[in-house]
C-alpha cells in the first residue's frame, strides 16, 4: 500500500518531513505514526491507517514532496513474513553470500508491494478525499462565456484574462487552443518596461542582489515554506486588491474599566485561579464581529465573479510565530461570551506557536485583525488576506489631551485604528459606516453585550 502525502488545506501544495518514526522493516500497526510533516502553516504527525511491514521510505526527512506523491511503501505483514521463510536454506550458505541472505528480510517486503501495486485499487475508507491543489475559476464566465476545464487551467497557469479571448470551440467555448494562440500572441507583444530598460515587476534576481553586495559580508538565510508563501501570498494581495485605507482615533477608557471589573469579578477555582483573563484584543475582537453584524454588507469577500456575504463573523487574529505569522480565527465571534473568546484565543495562539493548529482552525474567516499596540506601534496598514475584504490594524494605546463638552482639556487613553478595505467589495461609505459602529461598541463597550 502506498503512503500518500495528505493534503492539510486547500491552499497547501506540499510538505516538508521532518522525521520519520520508523524505518525500513519495522511493523505497522493501524494508528502508528509514520512520520511528521511541516507545511508553511502547521507541523503535525501523520498515523498510518492499515497492518504491515513498512517496505520502503521513498522521502527521506528533510525533503520537501507535493500533495498526493508517494513518501512510504506498507507492504503486507503476512507476504512480508512469508518470503523470508520461503527462501531460508535448509544448510548454511557460503560466507560469500552472507549479504545476499542479510537483505532478503527487506527485499521481500518491496517485493510484496511492488506485487500490490499491480494489483486493482480498492476504496479505503480511512483516506480522505482530497481536494485539488487549487481551483481554476468556474466555467460559466461573467459575460456568459463558457470555458473547457483545460482552457481555464491553461489560463491560470499563464496569467491569461479569459475575458478576453475570442472563443473557436463548440457552441462558443473557449478551448485550449484559444488560450495557447493568446498567450503566444502576448509573448510577441513588445513589453514596454523591458525596452525602456526598466526592471520588471519580478525585480533582479538573486545573484544580481548578491553581486550589488559583494563587498559586504553577509549571511545567506534560505526561504523556509512559510516565508515563501507569505511573500507569494502579499505579492498578490498588493498586485490584485485594489486597497484604500480608513483611520479613526477610538478612546478606550470605558473599554479599560470594563476589562478591569470584569477580570476583578472572575470566578476562582480552589487555588485561587481565575476561570478567565480579559486583554484588550479580546474585547476588540467583540467589538469587531459586532461592528461586522450592525454592517452586513461589509461582512462578505471577494469570489471572483461575485461577493459572498455571511450570516455570522468569522475573526481571524494574527499571530507572530517563529519564522512568520498565522491568523487563526475566532468562529462565531458575535455570539460568543467575551470569557469565552479570550481562552479560545490563548489556546489557538499556543497551539499556533507551536504550528500544531488544524487547517479548519486558520482557513476561512469574514475579516481578519492584525494588532501591533503591545510592540508600541501607534499606527500602520495592514494587507489584506485575500479572498477577505477588510483587516483591522490596531495600534498602541496613548494619553492624549481632548476637548471635553464644556470647552474643557482632558486627557483620554485613545488608540488608532485602521482599516484596510478591498474596493471591489467594500466602496468609501460602507467602510466608513463599519468603522464607525466599531467606534462605537468600543467608546460605548456595554452595547456590544447586549
Amino acid at each position: 500500500m502506498d503512503v500518500l502525502m495528505p493534503q492539510l488545506g486547500e491552499t497547501v501544495a506540499e510538505g516538508k518531513i521532518t522525521q520519520w518514526f520508523k524505518s525500513a522493516g519495522d511493523a505497522i500497526k493501524p494508528g502508528d505514526n509514520l512520520f511528521e510533516i511541516e507545511t508553511d502553516k502547521v507541523s503535525m504527525e501523520v498515523p498510518s491507517t492499515t497492518a504491515g511491514v513498512l517496505a520502503e521510505i521513498r522521502v527521506p526527512a528533510g525533503e520537501v514532496a507535493p500533495v498526493g506523491a508517494v513518501v512510504a511503501v506498507i507492504a503486507d505483514g503476512a507476504a512480508a513474513s512469508a518470503a523470508p521463510a520461503a527462501e531460508t536454506p535448509s544448510k548454511p550458505a557460503p560466507s560469500s553470500a552472507a549479504p545476499a541472505a542479510r537483505s532478503a528480510p527487506v527485499a521481500a517486503p518491496i517485493a510484496a508491494a511492488q506485487a500490490a501495486a499491480a494489483a486493482p485499487i480498492k476504496l479505503d475508507p480511512f483516506f480522505e478525499v482530497r481536494t485539488p491543489q487549487r481551483n481554476y475559476g468556474p466555467a460559466r464566465l461573467a459575460g456568459g462565456g463558457s470555458a473547457t476545464p483545460l482552457a481555464r487551467r491553461l489560463a491560470a497557469e499563464g496569467g491569461i484574462d479569459l475575458a478576453a479571448i475570442s472563443p473557436s470551440g463548440p457552441h462558443g467555448r473557449i478551448v485550449a487552443r484559444d488560450v495557447e494562440a493568446a498567450a503566444r500572441a502576448a509573448k510577441a507583444a513588445p513589453r514596454p518596461a523591458a525596452a525602456a530598460g526598466v526592471a520588471l515587476a519580478a525585480g533582479p534576481s538573486a545573484e544580481e542582489v548578491k553581486a550589488i553586495y559583494r563587498d559586504v559580508p553577509f549571511q545567506e538565510v534560505p526561504l523556509d515554506g512559510m516565508r515563501r508563501i507569505i511573500a507569494t501570498r502579499l505579492v498578490q494581495a498588493k498586485q490584485t486588491i485594489p486597497h484604500f485605507y480608513l483611520t479613526a482615533d477610538v478612546e478606550i477608557g470605558r473599554l479599560i474599566t470594563l476589562r478591569e471589573d470584569a477580570n476583578a469579578a472572575a470566578p476562582k477555582d480552589d487555588d485561587g485561579k481565575a476561570a478567565f483573563k480579559l486583554s484588550l484584543n479580546d474585547l476588540i475582537i467583540k467589538a469587531w464581529a459586532a461592528a461586522l453584524q450592525r454592517v452586513p454588507a461589509a461582512n462578505a469577500v471577494w469570489a471572483q465573479d461575485r461577493i459572498l456575504r455571511f450570516q455570522h463573523c468569522d475573526i481571524g487574529v494574527a499571530v507572530a510565530i517563529e519564522g512568520g505569522l498565522i491568523a487563526p480565527v475566532i468562529r462565531r465571534a458575535e455570539m460568543k461570551a467575551l470569557s469565552a473568546i479570550s481562552n479560545e484565543m490563548k489556546e489557538l495562539a499556543a497551539r499556533a506557536r507551536a504550528r500544531k493548529l488544524t487547517p479548519d482552525e486558520y482557513q476561512g474567516g469574514s475579516s481578519a485583525i492584525s494588532n501591533l499596540g503591545m510592540y508600541g506601534v501607534r499606527e500602520f496598514s495592514a494587507v489584506i488576506n485575500p479572498p477577505q475584504a477588510t483587516m483591522l490594524a490596531v495600534g498602541a494605546a496613548r494619553r492624549q489631551a481632548v476637548e471635553t463638552r464644556d470647552g474643557g482639556v482632558a486627557f483620554a487613553s485613545v488608540l488608532s485604528v485602521t482599516l484596510s478595505c478591498d474596493h471591489r467589495v467594500v466602496d468609501g461609505v460602507l467602510g466608513a459606516e463599519l468603522l464607525a459602529a466599531f467606534k462605537t461598541f468600543i467608546e460605548q463597550p456595554v452595547t456590544m453585550l447586549v
